[in-house]
């Protein structure tokens, strides 16, 4: 007997779709066909549109998806770079990381306490790509993972150095120029009229004027 199909709950499409900008990368998220996962998105349904969790997920004019991910030829497919076949040198590692988030080949949360919040302003989760043998053109996806700050400035490398911490501890902000007091001599006059300025004396001063 064949091994039983997996069961997809409601709860795990929606957590696929959360993760995911199409259906197809949320079948990939779910490690099961696309055509397993689309039998089970449109058995299930919103709540506030009536439509199917699949028709609510289609992706067709790739929103949300850099242009760079569409695999039109002109870019190699992703598994060519993660398996070491097309060199890396040749592809900027914000893009490959992008990829395969968006392609759902590595999960965007903390392979160690799996923190996954994200900012509020514009959706970016604080998390550190790292590459488990120090190798950074080692894109094998056994030896990449993400490590939230915290995580990362225990078992790797700092996200931020001592100077920055230095710089949002300190309540003096060094970037501002320090403010010339010295007044001119129109606002000498006017303090002089008020009874509120007095002129220092110079050294020695004092004792010329008695003599």
């Amino acid at each position: 007997m064949g091994r039983p199909a997996k069961i997809l709950k409601k709860e795990d499409v929606l957590r696929a779709i959360k993760n995911t900008r199409s259906n197809r990368a949320a079948a990939r998220y779910l490690h099961v066909s696309f055509t397993h996962y689309k039998k089970y998105a449109k058995t299930y349904s919103d709540e506030g549109s009536g439509s199917s969790l699949y028709e609510l997920h289609k992706n067709q004019a790739g929103k949300g998806i850099p242009k760079f991910l569409s695999n039109g030829g002109k870019e190699p497919p992703i598994l060519d770079l993660i398996e070491g076949r097309v060199p890396v040198e040749h592809f900027d590692p914000k893009k490959i990381k992008q990829r395969l988030i968006f392609e759902a080949l590595i999960e965007e949360k903390c392979s160690y306490c799996g923190f996954s919040e994200r900012r509020v302003l514009d959706t970016k989760v604080p998390l550190v790509l790292n590459h488990k043998d120090g190798n950074k053109k080692n894109w094998n996806l056994d030896n990449i993972e993400f490590l939230c700050y915290n995580h990362a400035f225990l078992y790797a490398t700092s996200p931020i150095t001592d100077k920055q911490v230095e710089a949002m501890e300190d309540y003096v902000d060094r970037n501002v120029e320090e403010v010339n007091w010295e007044l001119d001599e129109h606002h000498i006059e006017h303090l002089k009229e008020l009874g509120l300025y007095q002129e220092e004396e110079k050294p020695g001063e004092k004792y010329i004027s008695r003599q």
